[in-house]
């Protein structure tokens, strides 16, 4: 999968929970399923729900317009807006890495595909660039400057990122851990897994729990545990199955996401239809 972190990174002003992230998670839940239009009213009627005021709500919708993410179209007073081609094509990205998670992590070859990139100090941001990107892209570093990642093919990935940065004295290679090392030697060194683990039994503790009532608690509850669960694909770098715990909270927190987003979706789908139905635009 070709990932972006330039376009798909959340930025402090759309941290979790804030009014954009959850506008952006409202958008590829229930928008770009249901065709790719919304009226205003249904976003900031979702978003007050979900306890962002109407001035936030309102700036962020207008911000995703001025982003490109949606257009808007004049129906007298009101407003419906539509997923531009940019929006629709990050929303899709973006679903397929978030209900694609653990999807790659069932087998391995016990091949480790290595990257070895020393920059420079002077080059500090260009060093830190390389480091994120990196480790969006599921690697981990043993030493500076040097990452490794079990999936040996993600160097396509790999040196789109060095082309990028213009670092050309890289060298990547594969290789399997000698007698002297095991691979949960370089699993200890690469990623700290103790810190995943607490997040997800973070999400577990917070989403398992829950059980919405209503139509729109529903919607607000989904939303809620899709835009938590939207920061794992940064975070996890999908390691195989080989290299895991069997009882490896990650699997159980997955389990956790996608039976609760089944239970709840047809509830939540039925307030946005609703809600969308509820309103009748001015015909000229």
């Amino acid at each position: 999968m070709n990932r972006n972190p330039a376009r798909l990174a959340t930025s402090g002003s759309d941290r979790q929970g804030g009014a954009r992230s959850l506008l952006m998670t409202m958008l590829g839940e229930f928008v770009l399923p249901t065709g790719g239009s919304v009226w205003t009213t249904t976003m900031v009627e979702g978003l007050i729900a979900l306890g962002v005021s109407e001035r936030n709500a309102r700036q962020a919708i207008a911000r995703s317009g001025d982003q490109g993410i949606i257009c808007v179209e004049r129906h007298g007073r009101l407003a419906r807006w539509h997923l531009t081609e940019q929006g629709t094509e990050l929303l899709t990205v973006g679903a397929e890495r978030i209900y694609g998670l653990g999807a790659s992590a069932d087998s391995w070859d016990h091949r480790w595909l290595v990257v070895i990139c020393s920059v420079p100090e002077s080059q500090r941001s260009k060093r830190h660039q390389f480091r994120t990107r990196m480790t969006f892209e599921g690697f981990g570093f043993i030493a500076p400057g040097i990452a490794v990642s079990p999936h040996v093919d993600r160097e396509n990935a790999c040196s789109r990122i060095l082309q990028s940065l213009d670092l050309d004295d890289a060298i990547t290679f594969t290789a399997t851990k000698g007698s002297l090392t095991l691979d949960a030697d370089v699993l200890a060194k690469a990623w700290e897994l103790d810190t995943l683990a607490d997040r997800y039994q973070e999400f577990i503790d917070e989403f398992d729990p829950e059980d919405p009532q209503t139509d729109l608690a529903a919607l607000t509850t989904t939303v809620r545990m899709v835009d938590a669960w939207r920061m794992f694909p940064f975070l996890d770098p999908e390691l195989p199955a080989q290299l895991m715990p069997a009882d490896w909270v990650g699997k159980l927190a997955q389990d956790t996401f996608d039976q609760r987003r089944g239970e709840w979706k047809k509830a939540a789908l039925a307030w946005f239809t609703s809600s969308e139905s509820a309103v009748e635009p001015t015909v000229t």
